[in-house]
């Protein structure tokens, strides 16, 4: 079993495609998956699955979503071990923060198909992409939320978390029943 974790792109937001987290994780169990957990209400799903084939995997429940509950959600798939590697990295170590500064983490649906020359910088939101490396891109912003100027920027779909928030999906799928989970990787 691969634990994974699954960022959903844009749902419970300002009122549109609203789903319950009860009624998600039951989406997500009917399509075999087990130990199915959600953190907040923002889309986050921690579960274990037989599947190794993440693209394969993201598609089937892309397809759930859409039969339960009636919309188009982009779902991307990351192996909790690549999270734990990243929050380990911590592409924001050399980062200065201070009360104005947000750090975000876009997890993009594929590699974007150029590289742009970094930094990108949008003087509109006030934000900067330093990195863009296994298929996410690190954010500083300082006013503005990056997933539109992201996916613009990288002609691929992505789906924004606050770099607090990773890490604190980290340290809740690490845990099941109130125990460090036991689980094999790939």
């Amino acid at each position: 079993m691969v634990t994974y974790v699954a960022f959903l792109r844009a749902i419970n937001v300002g009122g549109h495609k609203l789903i319950k987290m009860e009624a998600l994780r039951r989406a997500f169990e009917s399509l075999g998956c087990k130990n199915v957990r959600t953190y907040i209400q923002s889309g986050n799903v921690i579960f274990d699955s037989a599947s190794v084939n993440s693209v394969t995997l993201s598609r089937k429940i892309e397809k759930r979503l859409k039969e339960v509950f009636g919309h188009e959600v982009t779902v991307i798939l990351r192996e909790l071990s690549e999270l734990e590697a990243l929050v380990k990295r911590n592409p924001f170590k050399r980062v200065k923060a201070d009360a104005g500064v947000m750090l975000f983490a876009v997890f993009l649906s594929e590699e974007p198909k150029t590289k742009p020359k970094l930094p990108l910088v949008s003087t509109t939101e006030n934000l900067e992409v330093f990195e863009i490396k296994d298929r996410a891109a690190f954010i500083v912003s300082r006013r503005g939320f990056p997933n539109l100027f992201v996916e613009k920027q990288l002609g691929v779909l992505g789906t924004t978390r606050n770099w607090n928030t990773v890490n604190k999906i980290v340290r809740f799928a690490e845990i099941v029943d109130g125990k460090p989970a036991k689980r094999k990787q790939k």
